[in-house]
């Protein structure tokens, strides 16, 4: 099997990330919705129309519950409609599950590929009844084991970002869906940076090479830049399995990720630039784009391969990852019991817990101070 391929066998449908047949130079390409339908169907079959016609194989959902991701206390964010608490905007976007069954239909009856990225269990098995043919993991729930261990059981063909972690961090989690079924050319690892936008500089696109030695299996890039090709052709030359982006019908729409997606012309730009550099060499690319844009812009892109937080991302690590957070008020002495906490983002004002795998040592123990609801559960606390 090629080595930038991902096997997505399933129910007898074989497909590749590339098409009908491997492909070592085929770039398997994500367009990436998130939420930015809002939950109107017309215009969640207007971007999936739009997407299929500026190239992309794939289109990208999330099944949003926010009781899976956050807490209600996290803290707030300014929409151009105004400020309102994260949790309550995560809210406004749950949609009932015959949605997404009916923009997979869609998708498929335009063949292309239907994706979608659940945030908890819940989430995950109701992505599962769906009989999708493949399934993606977000970076800030790398860390969240309970999530990989149930979604790895599913044995589907997996993309997994890794944005704001470390090499730790992805060797934990990759060795959580290898333990649990998911063998490594299922997989396909999505360099990432967890940043909104991302600074190209920031990308270090060499590093999909790396990851590729080091943990042998397929690597991709989920590009949040807002240039349509310096990433994403950059990672093409380094061999990427996958490109995945933000598309949207314009930047002035009002989703949460619409002011750093691609608008359709600009995806086809994207798309069209994969494809060109599929058919030449890294050197022929990589020059062709320091004449455009700069040989040092290029060189700083590209970086030195060595993965790392990227500047932008770091004071987030810790915050955007999960970590073990008390549901409710837990009062001294209390007994800690499993429907008191839960494994979320920390995000905007609450302070991190332990990792989620603490989450069985930490269950049976005695607090030993007050943990208000929504605080992270520290060493300290038990």
């Amino acid at each position: 099997m090629p080595e930038n391929s991902i096997d997505t066998t399933y129910d007898n449908a074989h497909i590749s990330i590339g098409g009908t047949a491997y492909s070592r130079n085929k770039v398997f390409v994500i367009a990436e919705l998130g939420t930015s339908h809002s939950g109107d169907r017309v215009k969640a079959r207007e971007l999936i129309d739009a997407a299929a016609e500026a190239g992309a194989d794939c289109v990208k959902f999330q099944m949003v519950y926010a009781d899976e991701i956050l807490h209600p206390n996290t803290g707030e964010v300014a929409l151009p409609t105004g400020t309102i608490r994260l949790y309550d905007r995560f809210k406004e976007l749950e949609l009932p599950l015959d949605f997404f069954a009916e923009m997979k239909e869609r998708l498929e009856q335009k063949g292309l590929i239907f994706l979608c990225t659940p945030f908890g269990l819940k989430s995950a098995r109701e992505i599962r009844s769906l009989n999708p043919s493949c399934i993606k993991i977000a970076s800030p729930e790398l860390n969240y084991h309970a999530l990989l261990r149930e979604t790895a059981s599913y044995k589907l063909p997996t993309f997994l970002s890794s944005g704001v972690s470390k090499l730790g961090d992805i060797e934990d989690a990759l060795e959580i869906l290898q333990e649990n079924g998911l063998s490594a050319p299922r997989v396909c690892l999505m360099h990432c940076v967890t940043a909104y936008p991302a600074p190209e500089v920031e990308y270090n696109v060499r590093s999909l090479e790396s990851l590729t030695a080091v943990f042998g299996v397929p690597v991709g890039i989920s590009d949040h830049s807002l240039d349509p090709e310096l990433v994403p052709v950059l990672a093409t030359a380094c061999g990427a399995a996958a490109v995945e982006k933000h598309f949207c019908l314009s930047r002035s729409d009002l989703g949460l990720d619409d002011p750093i997606a691609l608008p359709p012309d600009l995806f086809a730009t994207m798309t069209a630039s994969i494809r060109k550099a599929e058919n030449c060499s890294r050197e022929d690319t990589v020059l062709a784009l320091s004449d455009t844009h700069g040989k040092e812009l290029v060189k700083r892109i590209l970086g030195d391969g060595v993965k790392r937080l990227a500047p932008s991302e770091r004071a987030n690590y810790e915050r955007t990852n999960r970590s073990i957070h008390a549901l409710h008020d837990i009062k001294e002495g209390t007994v800690i019991e499993a429907p008191m906490i839960a494994c979320l983002r920390t995000e905007k004002k609450l302070r991190p817990g332990l990792p989620p795998a603490w989450t069985e040592a930490i269950i049976g123990r005695r607090a030993t101070s007050f943990i208000p609801a929504g605080e992270g559960v520290r060493f300290q606390d038990v």
